[in-house]
């Protein structure tokens, strides 16, 4: 469902009740977006395992927004899931940053629309939970986090690349983030130990060093390093 950003706080508004209660079928996503060229707009992207009318009910809050410049809900199949939100599948260059957020209270709401993104393309939160918060083994460990944030610019050339970093950098320290990155969101700017608690961290250097001693398995983000 995509609204003019005139409609950004009544969006967000909704989608914070929404995520607030939303059992684990439903997913929820809210995009800040603004393109070359075109005015700002505000998004909110769905998935629900289950029922069209139950998935109806618990979105009543958006059904009481104004109506949208579009709406693509529908009934589709889990193949199609991919292309809800209609991002790209080709590469292209990107600056992007991550955070985790502990909360999104009235405060952290006034400040994400404070301003518009721009030179951002987009702005998006994620909201976790669900299986994401249970107890886990991975080397990340349960994500108690409720939110991710998804700070998204294209850098142009080097003066816009500058302005997206600023304005990512302003965003992130006017939010409540926890401190932690999601590891498949790390950027070239970050490594390893911007995602794993420094014993997570020494453990895999440790299994690293037994099993793989030459390196021959390897990753954007390595252990080692």
């Amino acid at each position: 469902m995509l609204w003019t950003a005139e409609h950004a706080p009544a969006v967000l508004e909704a989608y914070r009740q929404i995520t607030a209660t939303a059992p684990e079928e439903l997913t929820a996503w809210l995009d800040l977006l603004h393109f070359p060229g075109a005015d700002p707009m505000v998004a909110v992207d769905v998935t629900h395992l289950g029922g069209e009318d139950e998935a109806r009910d618990l979105l009543a809050a958006l059904e009481r927004l104004p109506r949208p410049l579009s709406d693509g809900r529908r009934v589709m199949s889990v193949a199609e899931i991919g292309s809800i939100t209609a991002e790209p599948t080709d590469p292209g260059p990107g600056l992007s940053r991550a955070e985790l957020l502990t909360g999104l209270d009235d405060t952290a709401a006034k400040a994400l629309l404070a301003d518009p993104i721009a030179p951002l393309l987009s702005a998006q939160l994620r909201h976790l939970g669900g299986a994401f918060a249970r107890p886990s083994d991975s080397p990340h460990g349960p994500l108690s986090e409720p939110y991710a944030l998804h700070l998204f610019g294209i850098p142009a050339d080097p003066a816009t690349a500058e302005a997206v970093t600023v304005r990512q950098r302003a965003l992130a320290e006017a939010l409540p983030v926890s401190g932690r990155k999601p590891f498949t969101f790390l950027s070239p700017r970050e490594t390893a130990a911007d995602a794993f608690a420094p014993a997570t961290l020494d453990r895999l250097r440790e299994i690293k060093h037994r099993h793989d001693p030459h390196g021959v398995i390897r990753g954007n983000f390595p252990v080692l390093g």
